[in-house]
């Protein structure tokens, strides 16, 4: 079901390139909305759209992670299993820099920098995932697995609720 009004991101060539089957889904994009208006514009749950976040660690080495929507990252978990003092966020300014798509439209998927990408286990376990797909407003439904095969990255738990 392709819509002609699709875009085609970065994020969409690296499936193509991979031969990811997925599904495609346009929403009204609200700013600050996050994760809640996506997963209410979609009718799924929040705990299924998975937020990609660029972070860095204290030598500003830049970072993937990729958490369930209704979840946040425990930067003081997650810093003591890469073994650095701290893990932030990054500015939306380096966060753009880095990844190539604006705050808001960030995919894992076709960034800008080779990062590396940190996965919460347990997004594993779910059926199908919502994800960015590089665009704000634009979100792709996949399996899991293809996230790991295509991004291999490293599952860690670091969720807080």
């Amino acid at each position: 079901m392709k819509d002609s009004k699709t875009p085609v991101t970065a994020a969409v060539r690296v499936l193509r390139q991979y031969k990811v089957s997925y599904t495609e889904h346009l929403y009204a994009y609200e700013e600050k909305g996050g994760t809640a208006v996506s997963s209410r514009e979609l009718g799924v749950d929040e705990h299924a759209v998975i937020k990609t976040l660029i972070m860095e660690d204290d030598t500003h080495h830049p970072l993937i992670v990729l958490m369930h929507g209704d979840h946040e990252v425990s930067t003081k978990n997650l810093a003591r299993h890469l073994g650095v003092k701290t893990v932030s966020p990054c500015t939306p300014d380096v966060a753009n820099r880095h990844s190539g798509y604006l705050v808001g439209g960030t995919s894992p998927f076709g960034t800008r920098k080779v990062m590396p990408v940190f996965m919460e286990a347990s997004i594993a376990e779910l059926p199908t995932i919502y994800i960015n797909g590089g665009k704000r407003g634009f979100l792709v439904g996949l399996a899991p697995a293809e996230v790991i095969r295509v991004l291999e990255p490293e599952l860690v738990s670091v969720a807080t609720p």
